[in-house]
């Protein structure tokens, strides 16, 4: 039978103290490490929220032609770069210049038709002083056939006149009556009809009558479609998507091409519920796309919280009632404006994937936007000088018809 040796319960003791010695520094480190880690959460990790589902988006402009026509010109194709009121499509405007020769014939035959309501008044000014001065002529002719008549009748009784010349005094007389209501009347119509026609043409010239403004109004539609069978662009951007072929018959609202403008993008991060809780509007935020990886890094501000989760905007909303339901994490969606200079030194596409980190610590608004917040509105002025062009040209149709009617206008 044989025992242990001394040798070998030594090397047994020495192998459980190395042992114990190396698990009691594995734990120092974990220790350590745990207390390193709470230290950094502490005093810098808790002061940053991290994201990586996140993506580029941009106003996606929809091109889509305001008459229908058939497209006789295309200017641009996929990924070309166009400037603000560039032509994109022309369409054949043969229709539309027609509409418009119609349109301005039509105001000046209306300009015409309007002055003759001026010269009317005129007219029926003269017609009323002529039936004016037939009335006294008519009451005078009446006082004298009345006086006639009261004499010779004070005088058939002494017989210095005879009955029949009595009688031919009241015939004068009622004559001289008919003529007096027949004047009256004459006056009465000739100023009914003044009055009427003053009542189209009262406190208003030629050039703001309803007619001719009417007509105006016509004239500036023809002119518009005409101007919109030139397709032009509203932004500046580059071309994406485009449908629309040559000798193609395109309806109203038909969707052409899009232009996105990728210099004035911003990336829509979703945070976790829980990680909203000390997201504010106006906290910086530095991000990192894929397509450049961790060298180039982009600097942002978050411009405003959704509303509502992903799932509650979505074409079929989850049904939470049903006895099916699993907890889901919900995500919000937190727009974040990118710095224009950095965007245009290192260009993204939309729809990229972007990874973004909030700095908590940042000075930061209000969780929702109220009427302090900057609003992020749009806005383009490639169609106002529209209007000042169809004007000019209305107003030298109508100067070019009115003649020397508008002074006799201004003085009605």
């Amino acid at each position: 039978m044989s025992g242990s040796t001394p040798d070998n319960t030594s090397t047994a003791n020495g192998n459980q103290a190395r042992r114990k010695k190396w698990m009691l520094g594995l734990a120092g480190i974990f220790v350590l490490a745990a207390i390193l880690y709470a230290a950094y959460w502490f005093f810098i990790g808790r002061n940053y929220e991290y994201s990586d589902d996140a993506y580029v988006a941009a106003n996606i402009v929809q091109i889509t032609p305001q008459v229908a026509g058939t497209a006789v010109a295309i200017s641009v194709n996929d990924t070309d770069f166009v400037k603000a009121g560039e032509v994109l499509i022309r369409l054949d405007s043969t229709n539309a210049e027609i509409a418009l020769q119609e349109a301005e014939a039509q105001l000046a035959q209306t300009v015409r038709e309007v002055r003759t309501l001026y010269r009317t008044n005129n007219s029926l000014t003269s017609m009323q002083d002529q039936h004016r001065a037939e009335l006294e002529q008519a009451r005078t002719a009446l006082l004298n056939a009345q006086a006639d008549f009261k004499r010779r009748e004070s005088l058939l009784a002494s017989g210095a006149v005879s009955e029949e010349d009595v009688q031919h005094a009241q015939t004068a007389l009622q004559a001289a009556l008919d003529h007096v209501a027949a004047s009256k009347a004459a006056l009465d119509t000739s100023r009914e009809k003044l009055r009427g026609n003053e009542s189209l043409t009262a406190g208003i010239d030629i050039a703001n009558h309803p007619r001719v403004l009417a007509a105006a109004a016509r004239v500036k539609l023809a002119y518009l479609n005409l101007k919109r069978c030139s397709i032009i662009s509203p932004v500046d951007g580059y071309v994406g998507k485009r449908s629309v072929q040559l000798g193609q018959r395109v309806a109203i609202g038909l969707p052409l091409l899009t232009i996105v403008p990728l210099r004035k993008i911003w990336v829509d991060a979703n945070y976790k519920e829980a990680q909203l809780r000390h997201i504010r509007i106006g906290q910086n935020v530095e991000l990192t796309s894929d397509v450049y990886g961790s060298k180039v890094e982009y600097h942002g501000r978050i411009s405003g919280i959704g509303s509502g989760t992903g799932a509650a905007f979505a074409l079929l909303p989850a049904q939470n009632a049903t006895g099916n339901w699993i907890k889901v994490v919900q995500r919000v969606p937190v727009r974040i404006a990118l710095d224009e200079q950095e965007v245009v030194a290192h260009p993204l596409r939309v729809g990229m994937s972007m990874e973004a980190t909030v700095d908590l610590s940042s000075p930061g608004q209000s969780a929702l936007a109220d009427e302090a917040t900057p609003r992020q509105g749009n806005r383009t002025g490639v169609y106002s000088g529209d209007e000042q062009e169809i004007d000019a040209m209305i107003a030298r149709i109508i100067s070019s018809n009115l003649g020397k009617q508008p002074a006799q206008a201004a003085n009605h």
